[in-house]
C-alpha cells in the first residue's frame, strides 16, 4: 500500500453552527465509493450531493456512513443549512 493522500476539507459555516464537522469519500475495492461523516448534530439528517445525492441520518455519535456510491466528489450540508462540508478524498 501507498502513503494516504488526502486533501483538505473546507467547511462554510454560519454563527452557532456545528463546528469540527467533517467528512471523507473512498474508494472500495469494487470501484464504488464511500462517504462518511462525523462531528454532525445527533439525531438529525444530512444531505449529500455530487455524483449522487440523497439524505442519510446521523447516529447517537454524531456519526453517518454510506456505502456503493458512484463519483468521488461529495458535498454534506446539515438538515439547518448552518454547515456545509466539502467531503475529503481519501486514497489507499
Amino acid at each position: 500500500m501507498g502513503p494516504v493522500l488526502a486533501a483538505h476539507a473546507s467547511t462554510a459555516a454560519a454563527p452557532g453552527a456545528v463546528t469540527g464537522a467533517t467528512c471523507k469519500v473512498e474508494k472500495d475495492s469494487v470501484g464504488k465509493y464511500h462517504l462518511w461523516g462525523l462531528g454532525f448534530p445527533v439525531g438529525t439528517k444530512v444531505t449529500y450531493s455530487g455524483s449522487t445525492s440523497g439524505s442519510v441520518p446521523v447516529d447517537k455519535t454524531g456519526r453517518f456512513d454510506l456505502g456503493g456510491l458512484s463519483g468521488g466528489k461529495y458535498v454534506v450540508k446539515t438538515a439547518d443549512g448552518k454547515t456545509t462540508v466539502t467531503c475529503t478524498a481519501v486514497q489507499h
